[in-house]
């Protein structure tokens, strides 16, 4: 009698949304990194994450630049990965969480009964801070960061709009706007900010050899802007406490005073 032998079953693979972080392939974290040397299939944002970042995936790995692909394409693309692989990596540029997409991807894995997880990332928001050597919080100066956009093609919910959220006069990371630069300066005058107010635009935040960073006020950034053809993949940020390395005085924290007992120093 013949023994058939039984088919052997092939576990659906994991789809992982890892954050390629804001440019220089390594500020990707050491788990991303790992999860693209393990990689059977690579999904990445080519038009904003460097190629670099894919070098990281092993000979014979499936690497798709997803710029000139829909939504429904990519969960397409990534649901039929895990039909051949075990480790998928969806590539996004900083965090998969801000400005990612990352819901309307993964609920139609979600709906297919594919497995995903989130890999977080450095966002461009503190890539820009560092390149610029400027902090977004200081004592009893600011104590919030408000990450944002303008109105573009998406529109902003009720309430959320930039000169309201600015009237709170706390640091504004302002995401996907430097094309609309003269409405963000617009909006933060009619927040009740001075013109002299310092600002700050960083494009490319550690992009090796194409940053660029330009200071300037409420009054003269745009023209600097333009001066340096800066007019994609840019972070503004406004802040009181722009420019605080080179103040006279700046208060201290407490976290760190002699008198100040806390297990958490």
């Amino acid at each position: 009698m013949r023994l058939v032998q039984p088919k052997s079953v092939i576990t659906p693979g994991q789809v992982w949304f890892v954050g390629a972080g804001p440019g220089d392939p390594d500020l990707i974290t050491i788990k991303g990194r790992k999860l693209i040397e393990t990689a059977g299939a690579v999904l990445y944002a080519g038009s904003l994450v460097d190629r670099a970042a894919t070098l990281f995936a092993p000979t014979g790995c499936v690497i798709r630049d997803s710029a000139d692909m829909t939504l429904e394409e990519m969960t397409t693309w990534l649901i039929d990965a895990t039909h051949h692989h075990q480790t998928v990596v969806r590539l996004q540029t900083g965090d998969p969480s801000l400005y990612g997409a990352l819901i309307e991807l993964t609920r139609p894995l979600t709906s297919a009964g594919v497995p995903w997880a989130v890999v977080p990332g450095v966002s461009s928001a503190f890539a820009s801070a560092a390149a610029a050597g400027e902090t977004l919080t200081l004592p009893e100066v600011t104590q919030t960061v408000i990450l944002t956009r303008i109105t573009g093609r998406t529109p902003m919910p009720p309430g959320e709009e930039l000169a309201a959220l600015a009237v709170h006069k706390t640091t504004l990371c302002i995401f996907l706007s430097i094309t609309y630069l003269h409405k963000v300066v617009e909006d933060l005058l009619m927040a009740g900010w001075d013109k002299n107010a310092p600002i700050l635009v960083v494009q490319k935040a550690s992009w090796p050899d194409e940053e660029k960073i330009v200071r300037g006020t409420l009054a003269d950034i745009k023209q600097k802007c333009q001066t340096e053809k800066i007019a994609s993949q840019a972070m503004i940020i406004a802040s009181p406490a722009l420019g605080a390395a080179h103040w006279t005085d700046i208060p201290h924290s407490k976290l760190y005073d002699p008198k100040f007992n806390h297990r958490y120093r």
